[in-house]
């Protein structure tokens, strides 16, 4: 089994930023400034990352990217979670404007 050293590296550099990412999401508590879309396309990226290791090259590595894949998971359910909240604010300043 042959490891590749630069995926490794370049897996633990990128999944570096998720858990900063994630933590910004949960206590902001707002999905401004972030991406529905650019989220999902890297979560498909890490998805197709863990295929191919499963039906092409099976080795520990798979292990990086689940657990980057489950991380900006994580971080596309909070960005629902947050649009959420914001539509609540929402609501809540318009009744505010309208008097109700």
């Amino acid at each position: 089994m042959q490891l590749s050293v630069f995926e490794i590296v370049m897996l633990v550099c990128f999944g570096a930023a998720w858990p900063i990412s994630i933590h910004k999401s949960w206590h902001s508590r707002t999905s401004a400034g972030k991406s529905v879309g650019f989220l999902a396309i890297v979560f498909l990226g890490y998805v197709a990352g863990v295929v191919h290791k499963l039906l092409y090259h099976l080795d520990p590595v798979i292990w990086l990217y689940a657990l980057n894949g489950g991380m900006v998971f994580t971080d596309l359910l909070l960005w629902f979670r947050n649009r959420r909240f914001d539509r609540r604010r929402s609501v809540a300043v318009e009744r505010q404007r309208t008097g109700e």
